[in-house]
């Protein structure tokens, strides 16, 4: 394990995660329950929460894909080792993770070669329950997700554990490494890390990991939906009659009253406002009507294939539907990216740019330092400060030639192929269990 943070020390800071689980377990249980009240998939399935869950599958590959926009980064992975031969068990904590899921692989599920499930609790008996069901040949987590029993029972159970297209962003690795802070810690206790890029491989290796290889951003290389980009072009004259169309993505809670105004501000153009959660939907409606704004809603004026007919003269397209993004974006000219105007930080900027649309993102960048900083580089992406800079980019774009984006994304795109040539080298060179890892991963 990471030296920074020693065995005692640890395995005290386990026994007091594991009791903290237990004491707040009935809270996260009404919790899932509340959430259910909107989306019924969070009350469903609780026993594998637990662990308890049937296995179809046994020995698969393990990939921990948390949400929606994780699994869609895993999907190309995912459909490479399938094509490699393997059985690959998904797992997901929010719904819409799940859901993408199920509808990507829906015939490899019937075929008994994929299987989705809830990701257990951070609890070491319902690990081990998983672990004992499943018996993965390794565990690829996406991203940055660090949870303490998912580490310690892998290592404990000899199942290599890795970061998967893993990035430490700046304002998290300093806060971990200011002290002893315990995702630090932890991080040495993967089996490895495929990650974004040099930089980031440099801060995983001075909180402690080892293993590390270099393999790019898988997001670069995922599919993209032709039925979407045929029902846009279906769709698009009807919508923006020909006017210059922006699509506002990932809009978080916070940052609203930003992009509302600078829509009123701008003349003779149409916006799609897509909000970051399906929650937010009706309350960003009310804020578009309060505005005074002539808008729909996706789910009023576009029946199921996308195709609008007849529709009322409108500024502002609402897209108040998920797993559409692309169609969202085929619409548009050029993308905002949403929170980028918080400190939360911005959002994914490879979709908008895999469909060779340039992209605008507020001043926040920092949990997309890869590849917002390259892309800015390059000339690709606007980087606006302030919000008359926003203005300014809208009502005066910058050109950028569909030829510019087309050579920033070959430069960048490949992570499927590093990734399965590094996999066989980061399985051969995983650590076995050390005895400072098997003292703080006992079961409470």
């Amino acid at each position: 394990m990471n030296k920074r943070f020693p065995p005692l020390r640890l395995h005290v800071a386990m026994v007091l995660y594991a009791l903290v689980w237990w004491v707040l377990l009935p809270v996260v249980i009404i919790y899932l329950r509340l959430r259910a009240r909107k989306d019924p998939d969070y009350g469903l399935h609780l026993a594998e929460r637990f662990g308890l869950v049937t296995a179809r599958l046994h020995h698969p590959v393990w990939v921990h894909a948390v949400s929606l926009g994780e699994m869609r980064s895993a999907t190309p992975l995912i459909r490479a080792l399938l094509a490699q031969g393997e059985r690959v068990l998904t797992t997901h904590f929010t719904p819409a993770g799940r859901r993408e899921a199920l509808r990507e692989f829906s015939s490899e599920i019937a075929a008994g070669q994929v299987q989705v499930v809830w990701v257990p609790f951070d609890m070491g008996f319902a690990y081990r329950q998983f672990l004992r069901r499943f018996a993965p040949k390794y565990g690829l987590v996406m991203e940055i997700e660090i949870w303490p029993r998912m580490i310690m029972a892998c290592r404990a159970g000899g199942v290599p554990l890795f970061m998967c297209n893993a990035q430490y962003p700046q304002k998290s690795f300093d806060k971990d490494m200011a002290g002893w802070g315990l995702r630090a810690a932890l991080t040495g206790g993967f089996a490895g890390g495929f990650v974004k890029s040099a930089l980031q491989a440099e801060r995983f290796a001075a909180a402690g990991m080892d293993n590390i290889h270099v393999t790019g951003e898988l997001r670069f290389d995922q599919p993209i939906p032709q039925a979407q980009l045929d029902a846009a072009e279906r769709s698009r004259q009807g919508l923006t009659r020909g006017r210059p169309t922006f699509t506002l993505t990932s809009v978080v809670e916070g940052e609203d009253a930003i992009y509302i105004d600078m829509i009123r501000q701008t003349k003779d153009a149409f916006f799609v406002y897509v909000p970051r959660a399906p929650e937010r939907f009706d309350a960003v409606a009310g804020m578009l009507t309060e505005a005074g704004l002539r808008f729909a809603r996706r789910s009023e004026v576009l029946d199921a294939q996308l195709h609008a007919d007849d529709l009322p003269e409108i500024d502002v397209l609402l897209g108040d539907s998920m797993g559409e993004m692309y169609f969202y974006l085929s619409l548009c000219d050029r993308a905002i990216v949403g929170g980028g105007f918080v400190t939360k930080g911005a959002h994914n900027i490879i979709e908008p740019l895999a469909l060779r649309k340039p992209v605008i993102v507020g001043p926040h960048i920092w949990t997309i330092a890869y590849p917002a900083v390259e892309a800015i580089a390059a000339g690709v992406c606007h980087n606006v400060r302030t919000e008359a800079d926003l203005l300014a980019a809208v009502t005066t774009p910058v050109a950028v030639s569909e030829a510019r984006i087309t050579a920033f994304y070959a430069e960048h795109a490949g992570a499927v192929e590093r990734t399965l040539a590094a996999l066989p080298l980061a399985l051969a060179g995983h650590p076995a269990p050390d005895g400072a890892v098997d003292a703080s991963g006992g079961d409470i």
